[in-house]
């Protein structure tokens, strides 16, 4: 398919993130070429990306590739590519969960998975860390409805739940739970966790940054010496849980936690890389949860308030709530996910032909 001809997108927002979603056969096979027509339809290297379909922020600039699967266990592959802004970069190092959430849709739009009257089971191979969701979508009459009551924190009114299920998310970019194979770590000064339940996460006290945890969004942006603080423990952390040099990576992420201050369970700040997060991401959650569910980590003191054998845990982030389910098996050597799942929405936004920029 030329560019002038167009290229199949749908656009759909999936959880607090926007996409666009194309089939793998609309792509070209090799990564170079597919990753440069991705770059020209998203409108990167550009800050406002007006040439393009981006909205000039990291949680708008993302693409989910999505096609049939192989794997015994799935019924589509699902491939998330997150682009640059003002850079012209295309990485695969690592899922997105709230894109994830519109992967089920968007394979029964396609016609991959086929509807059943009620809900509809699509399960989705993460390709990006080789592990398998489980998106649970309604689907009554045979048809996806985004219509719903369900409301999520950072998006505006409700729609339809979509369940997501996570197995074999343990180690997803780094091949153990503990990267570093320790609970507790101490890098720069800081006490950290490092951990990997489906997105490498790196967790410490906000305190140790001489903040209270519920500092708002825009006082995090404008703390410039902060973002190269986080900047610093991140890249050693990477280091540590055999990444690599992660300087120019999205991952691990940076998460700050504190005793919660509405209602929930613990009150979090989260960075993607340096820049704080506006929520936080449907994985990282999940890492964070898993993390501070073991003795010894940073964050358990906050866990240990909890009623015993609470699973669900309310998340507090700058915009909201985020309610995830899991449970961890801390006795186990090492210690073991028994489950973990999130409830998201998504909402198809555009569905049609795009027409990339002219290749430069």
């Amino acid at each position: 398919m030329t560019d002038e001809a167009g290229v199949p997108v749908m656009i759909l927002r999936g959880g607090t993130s926007r996409g666009l979603y194309l089939q793998a056969r609309d792509l070209p096979a090799d990564t170079a070429a597919r990753d440069d027509l991705l770059l020209r339809l998203m409108g990167t290297p550009d800050p406002r990306q007006i040439d393009g379909l981006g909205g000039a922020t990291s949680l708008t600039s993302k693409v989910a590739v999505v096609g049939p699967s192989d794997h015994p266990d799935a019924d589509v592959d699902y491939l998330f590519l997150q682009l640059g802004v003002e850079e012209a970069t295309v990485s695969d190092r690592q899922n997105c969960g709230n894109i994830l959430a519109g992967v089920g849709p968007f394979a029964l739009e396609r016609g991959l998975v086929a509807a059943v009257d009620g809900v509809t089971d699509v399960r989705i191979r993460m390709v990006n860390s080789d592990s398998v969701a489980v998106a649970t979508v309604p689907t009554p009459g045979g048809r996806v409805t985004y219509r719903g009551d369900v409301a999520i924190a950072g998006v505006p009114g409700t729609a339809a739940p979509i369940t997501l299920a996570f197995a074999d998310t343990e180690g997803s970019a780094t091949g153990a739970l503990l990267p570093t194979g320790r609970v507790r770590d101490t890098v720069d000064g800081v006490e950290v966790t490092c951990v990997d339940n489906g997105m490498p996460v790196v967790l410490a006290a906000a305190d140790a940054f001489g903040l209270t945890g519920h500092e708002t969004h825009d006082e995090l942006a404008a703390d410039t010496a902060l973002a190269q603080r986080i900047d610093a423990l991140r890249t050693k952390a990477g280091a540590l849980m055999g990444l690599g040099d992660v300087g120019d990576s999205s991952v691990p992420k940076t998460v700050l936690l504190a005793p919660p201050a509405d209602g929930g369970h613990v009150a979090t700040r989260s960075f993607i890389p340096v820049r704080p997060h506006t929520a936080i991401g449907v994985l990282a959650a999940v890492s964070v949860v898993t993390g501070m569910l073991l003795p010894g980590a940073v964050g358990h003191e906050i866990a240990e308030a909890w009623p015993d054998g609470t699973t669900r845990i309310d998340v507090e982030h700058p915009t909201g709530h985020f309610l995830v389910d899991v449970a961890v098996d801390a006795a186990s050597t090492p210690p073991r996910v028994l489950r973990s799942g999130v409830v998201r929405t998504a909402r198809k936004l555009a569905d049609g032909l795009a027409f990339p920029r002219a290749d430069s």
